[in-house]
């Protein structure tokens, strides 16, 4: 059998828990925060799911000073314990962080430190730490974000705990029109109306740019080479960056004036490209079915 992986944070207030916390959601980690410690024990013992994805999924436990009946070496003892039973992995995080970096945390954001809510922060500062200190002698890991921004953190914690380093992130290769309105969640936008337009000629108005007739008349633009090779390389060195950072789903679209020629052809040249270079894009046209317009095709931009 094999033991359910437990992750036990804690750590001072301010240090990043929920930046911590939100990051092992991302990562598909089951997260409770603040569990009261009396109800520890029955989370423990509630049964795993039928579902296998729901069953092998770590789970991850939020305490601090906030905590109900919150007792540091309590928990040590209990860790212990649980430690000893083949069942459960458990790990302990602790989040450090200096004092003076604290205060002005607290002082920017304006919110009361927990345990000082008619005192100096740097007073509930002091009495958290003698608190938590058994947690933190007694944790694995122990991450100081004293010099770490928000972005390093949530870094740290995928490097250390994400379960599938090597899970590709989803891309998504799409054209759309910007007559018809610029599309929602888009990551990377490039504009395409310096092409050529296969619009202002009579028989390829009513074709897309899924054919070849179009695509030939698009690439005799003299700037085409050159402008599409350089975006195919930027978005190899870019798209592993983002799985880096640890970003689940990317969106790169190429726009032109109706959606219809220049965009939907340089869309499927970019994801043959990608998927050459070992990518797995999906590809959309947004505005391929839409109907020609002589009038959308009149804006700035507009390459005949």
């Amino acid at each position: 059998m094999v033991a359910k992986s437990i992750l036990l944070l804690s750590g001072m207030s301010g240090a990043g828990k929920s930046t911590a916390l939100k990051t092992l959601e991302d990562l598909g980690w089951e997260v409770v925060d603040n569990l009261p410690l009396v109800l520890l024990d029955r989370l423990m013992d509630a049964p795993s799911s039928h579902d296998m994805q729901e069953k092998d999924r770590p789970l991850a436990i939020g305490i601090d000073t906030r905590t109900r009946d919150y007792d540091a070496q309590a928990i040590v003892n209990r860790i212990k314990l649980l430690n000893e039973q083949e069942d459960w992995d458990i790990e302990t995080l602790y989040l450090d962080c200096a004092g003076a970096e604290l205060e002005r945390r607290f002082v920017e954001t304006r919110r009361r430190h927990p345990l000082a809510q008619d005192r100096p922060a740097a007073d509930g500062i002091a009495r958290e730490r003698e608190l938590t200190e058994p947690l933190r002698r007694w944790a694995l890991q122990v991450i100081d974000t004293t010099a770490m921004t928000s972005n390093d953190l949530q870094q740290e914690v995928r490097n250390r705990y994400g379960r599938d380093l090597n899970a590709q992130t989803v891309l998504t290769i799409l054209s759309f029109g910007f007559s018809r309105g610029m599309p929602r969640n888009a990551d990377l936008v490039f504009d395409m109306r310096f092409l050529r337009n296969p619009h202002w000629d009579t028989q390829l108005r009513p074709k897309t740019g899924l054919m070849d007739e179009v695509g030939a008349y698009i690439a005799e633009d003299p700037a085409y080479h050159d402008s599409i090779s350089q975006i195919e390389k930027l978005l190899e060195t870019l798209l592993p960056r983002y799985q880096a950072q640890g970003k689940s789903y990317v969106t790169v679209a190429f726009g032109c004036t109706g959606g219809r020629h220049r965009s939907v052809h340089v869309a499927q040249r970019v994801a043959n490209h990608l998927r050459q270079a070992g990518f797995s894009p999906t590809v959309l046209h947004r505005n391929i079915e839409s109907t020609p317009h002589n009038i959308l095709e009149q804006g700035r931009g507009t390459t005949k």
